[in-house]
This record gives structure tokens, C-alpha cells and sequence, in this order.
């Protein structure tokens, strides 16, 4: 056993080992399966034989090699329906999320305010404010990006993410 945090390093092979072995609720299979083909063998079953050990154990070769061949045959369909079991965990996942998600929609003339990212010149810590403006809305563009113009005409240089943007009420 590895005393402390500077070892962790030691522990890696077998939080991977775990991690790989493990079934995956969106997929429904391990990693070691989808790569693989064939569940892994872990290090328990060769020291206490399990009955997948013996088996193989207790046959020959070609019969070792004939039923690999076959489970590499098969390895298609198990990815296959691994992706089929990925997107539909996917879509169960987005349902209540977006049940959640109230669409907002702008058009143009509106006012509002405009989120001051940390990585822009305006951002000068966390007591300042976030938000800047009021902006006018120029033009609309169909993927959600917004045309702003400032108060007194002047046009900002390029669009921005309507994620990015509040409605301002007066």
C-alpha cells in the first residue's frame, strides 16, 4: 500500500484497470469489450480459477483459436450497439435538460446588456460589473448570434452569442 498523495502514480494501472473493466451505463459494455472484443481477465480469476478460465483452459488450439476468430467477428455488432446505446442514453440525458431551456428571442431594435467576459479589456476583477451597455440590436442572425450598436450609433465590430447578451428594460 502507497502512503501519501507524492505516489499516486504507483495506483494508476490499477484505477485504469477498473475504470476499463467496468460497464458504462451509456454504452451498457466495458472499454476493454469495445476494444478488445472479449471481456478482460482480471488478475483475481487467474489466481481462483473462474469457469471462463477453465474453459478456455480445457480446449485445444484450433477450437481456442476458431472461437476467438468468431468473437472478433462479432466485435462490430457490439460497437454498434454500443453507439445505438450511447445516443440513446444521450437523448434521455438532454430530455429533462431541456425541458428546462426557455428559448429567448431577440429581434431587432431591442436594448440590452452585454456580458463582460473575463478574457476582454473590461474585465477588472470581481467587484466590478459584469454586465455592460445598453446596446441596440442591428441584426438578427439565425444561429443565435446578435449585431449590436451602442447608444449613440456606433456599430460593435463583430457578432456576439445571444448567450452572451440580457434583454434591458427601461
Amino acid at each position: 500500500m502507497v502512503e501519501g498523495s507524492r505516489h499516486w502514480h504507483e495506483k494508476l494501472p490499477f484505477a485504469l484497470l477498473g475504470y476499463r473493466t467496468t460497464v458504462h451505463t451509456s454504452v451498457r459494455a466495458t472499454p476493454y469489450l469495445l476494444v478488445y472484443g472479449t471481456e478482460a481477465v482480471i488478475p483475481a480469476e487467474v489466481e481462483i480459477s473462474s469457469l471462463r478460465i477453465v474453459a478456455e483452459a480445457e480446449i485445444d488450439d484450433d477450437e481456442w483459436v476458431k472461437t476467438r476468430l468468431e468473437q472478433l467477428s462479432l466485435i462490430d455488432e457490439k460497437r454498434l450497439a454500443a453507439v445505438c446505446h450511447g445516443q440513446l442514453y444521450q437523448q434521455r440525458m438532454s430530455r429533462p435538460y431541456n425541458k428546462k431551456v426557455c428559448p429567448r428571442k431577440f429581434e431587432v431594435g431591442q436594448q440590452v446588456l452585454r456580458r463582460i467576459l473575463p478574457h476582454q479589456a473590461e474585465a477588472k476583477g470581481k467587484f466590478a460589473p459584469n454586465w455592460q451597455g445598453s446596446f441596440i440590436i442591428t441584426r438578427v442572425l439565425s444561429n443565435g448570434a446578435l449585431y449590436l450598436t451602442n447608444i449613440e450609433g456606433k456599430c460593435v465590430e463583430m457578432a456576439i452569442n445571444s448567450d452572451a447578451v440580457k434583454r434591458y428594460y427601461v
